[in-house]
């Protein structure tokens, strides 16, 4: 409960909502209570003639068995002061007078004395078009506020959890799957919100409909008020029972979601490999398994959920037929009066009726709620220093000094100890899972390094606030994502560059030919993730958005895998014009990638095993030298042979080990 008040009232200006919400709940409650008496007068078109022309004992009327003539005749000239007529006004005046100013004839002799309401049809029709009126606008108040208070809340909370998720760090997207992280925000929001509204019914509607109403059946009847008591045990058994398994299904379900979704979206995301593996089945056989689950999860929620309101149906009916035949034969109450306090049992009764469903669309939103603060409740581990400062301008090195990394339990990166200059041009190669790719990731602050220290320009990363070192970073992913939206937006990424400067760095990236065969040239929209086009067009997109950027340091990670030669040959050469201006640090496999490149680092297992230039490694390095003889090989044109660099001297190769030498 305390995290869905945390939620009503995390915005200020919630709180004013609230309260004019919970003021028009009052309005509806008090709109129903008139109603009844509204009712209650239009019944009380006169007095029955047992009560009016009965013989007053102890002072009072009282309905009788049996009338004779003389008793009408002096009862009648007592009432109409020997009048031969006798008027409706009177009548009802001389019954409130001695049988009881109960609040039905007060209201009915009011309404007679000013407007002769019950005489002039006229006015009885005003009367209830009011009242109508009243209960209209009571309605529409209450239903609207309630909503824009469930549409404001579920708003906030959805940015809320956008703008938190945002600033945790990489490994709390390895733990969640993305099925999960949406759901939370798209459904859960809306059960929350919608929750609050049904916790201000329960908590502040219902208690002000019950106790002013049951102030208002002991002002008509305290005797017939106390039958009201005996049901209260009946009502509340149930709903405790209820309660506790909703809540527990309602766990269940939300979990049950997360594993929904997570199935559907990994189909649709992998729908290729599914079609081209002929897996439908398969996929089918996993989707059916979670909607059983989902759907016998469904039924037994709606079991308990719909079984409460005609539980307290029956109580409620139960009870209503014991005040009507008590109130008739034990307390001698009138139609009027009997009719106007059934109806406020009803307005009494309603609200509790409701109250278990409202409580399980509470409980639900506790889950809910619940779900959506175990991520808001998480602080990224990866915080800016309170001393850090931006960094201005990147000037001499990036140095990694003793630098080891693990993800979970497993040590990915160890011992690592290099230093990239300025301008420089530096690859990072070796077999898959070295821990190339961590590196350029340790590099923006994407994980943070558990021993060892990363430094640029001789201070700490630590030392600049993490936003200033991403805008020195320009980044091209192994695997790039497009956005949906235009070729021009893709490539500026939310930032105000121009057209010439868009269309210029496309120029350079081998992409702006292919972007002016596109429907709308730069200004096309792209389909989901770039779905309509190939991969080598998804990949010089990408790589004009890093160039665009025009930052000091570069990475490319497998940027140019998906290139046909002549297209990674033009980007080459765009790299090396960069060189002595931009630090680029460049992973790749492609042996035509790196042969430009200033420096090689080769990596095995986490650990560095060489670094040096090209010439430098093929002499010393039998893992280098193994990998560059097969990409060789693999590369160039005609049979299969190995390269060797023209100016080296094979005697001064080191003998590879046999179990290196590579299949020919």
């Amino acid at each position: 409960m305390k995290l869905l008040l945390k939620a009503a009232l995390q915005n200020r200006r919630h709180l004013l909502l609230l309260c004019i919400t919970f003021f028009g709940m009052v309005f509806v409650t008090a709109a129903s209570q008139i109603e009844m008496f509204a009712l209650g007068v239009m019944a009380k078109a006169g007095p029955d003639a047992f009560v009016l022309f009965a013989d007053k004992k102890e002072g009072r009327l009282r309905a009788a068995d049996k009338l004779s003539l003389s008793e009408v005749e002096r009862t009648f000239h007592k009432i109409s002061g020997d009048k031969n007529e006798l008027t409706l006004d009177e009548a009802n005046a001389y019954v409130s007078e001695y049988k009881g100013h109960n609040i039905v004839q007060r209201i009915s002799l009011y309404l007679d004395q000013k407007f002769h309401i019950h005489s002039k049809l006229g006015y009885l029709a005003l009367f209830l078009i009011c009242v109508a009126l009243i209960k209209g606008v009571a309605l529409f108040c209450h239903r609207y506020f309630t909503q824009l208070v469930a549409i404001r809340v579920s708003r906030d909370l959805r940015q809320q959890y956008f703008e938190h998720i945002q600033s945790l760090p990489m490994s709390f997207y390895h733990d969640h799957n993305i099925g999960s992280l949406s759901s939370r925000v798209v459904g859960d929001a809306g059960v929350v919100a919608s929750s609050i509204n049904s916790m201000l019914i329960n908590y502040f509607q219902t208690p002000f409909a019950v106790v002013t109403t049951l102030i208002a059946c002991f002002y008509i009847s305290w005797k017939l008020s106390l039958v009201i008591f005996l049901g209260f045990p009946i009502v509340v058994i149930p709903i405790v029972f209820i309660s506790k398994r909703i809540k527990r299904i309602a766990k269940q379900m939300q979990r049950n979601q997360e594993g929904f979704a997570s199935v559907l979206i990994d189909f649709l995301a992998g729908i290729q490999t599914v079609k081209v593996f002929a897996m439908e089945q398969f996929s089918l056989k996993k989707y059916r398994e979670q909607n059983q689950m989902m759907a016998r999860l469904e039924e037994k929620s709606a079991r308990y959920g719909l079984s409460s309101r005609p539980i307290l149906h029956f109580v409620a009916s139960l009870f209503f037929a014991v005040v009507i035949l008590y109130g008739l034969y034990a307390v001698n109450m009138g139609i009027a009066e009997l009719l106007v306090f059934c109806g406020l049992l009803y307005v009494f009764y309603e609200p509790i009726k409701k109250f278990a469903e409202e409580n399980n669309h509470i409980l639900r939103g506790v889950a809910a709620a619940e779900r959506m603060y175990e991520v808001l409740g998480l602080t990224s581990v990866i915080q800016d220093d309170p001393l850090a400062k931006p960094l201005e301008n990147f000037s001499t090195s990036i140095e990694f000094r003793d630098v080891s990394f693990k993800y979970q339990d497993e040590w990915i990166l160890k011992n690592l100890n290099f230093k990239i200059r300025k301008g420089e041009m530096v690859a990072l190669v070796g077999p898959t899972g070295a821990g190339k790719s961590t590196i350029a990731q340790l590099l923006p602050r994407l994980y943070d390094v558990q021993e060892g220290e990363i430094s640029i320009d001789g201070k700490p990363l630590k030392a600049y606030t993490q936003r200033s070192l991403k805008e020195n970073i320009a980044f091209v992913p192994q695997r790039p994502f497009l956005f949906l939206d235009t070729v021009k937006e893709n490539i500026s990424f939310g930032r105000p560059f121009s057209t010439k400067d868009v269309q210029y760095a496309a120029k350079r990236a081998e992409a702006h030919d292919f972007i002016m065969t596109l429907p709308n040239g730069y200004d096309s929209m792209l389909s989901e993730a770039g779905k309509n086009l190939s991969g080598g067009q998804q990949q010089r997109l990408a790589i004009a958005r890093a160039l665009v950027k025009n930052a000091p340091i570069l990475i490319l990670d497998e940027a140019t895998s998906a290139l046909d030669a002549m297209s990674e040959g033009k980007i080459k050469d765009v790299m090396e014009s960069l060189k002595g201006e931009v630090t680029q640090i460049i992973i790749a496999h492609r042996f035509t990638t790196i042969e430009k490149a200033d420096r090689i680092i080769y990596l095995e297992r986490g650990e560095i095993l060489a670094d040096g230039t090209r010439e430098e490694l093929f002499e010393s390095c039998p893992g280098f030298r193994k990998m560059w003889e097969m990409m060789s090989s693999l590369e160039a044109p005609g049979p299969r042979k190995f390269l060797i660099p023209a100016d080296l001297d094979p005697a001064k190769l080191e003998p590879a080990k046999p179990e290196e030498v590579p299949a020919t």
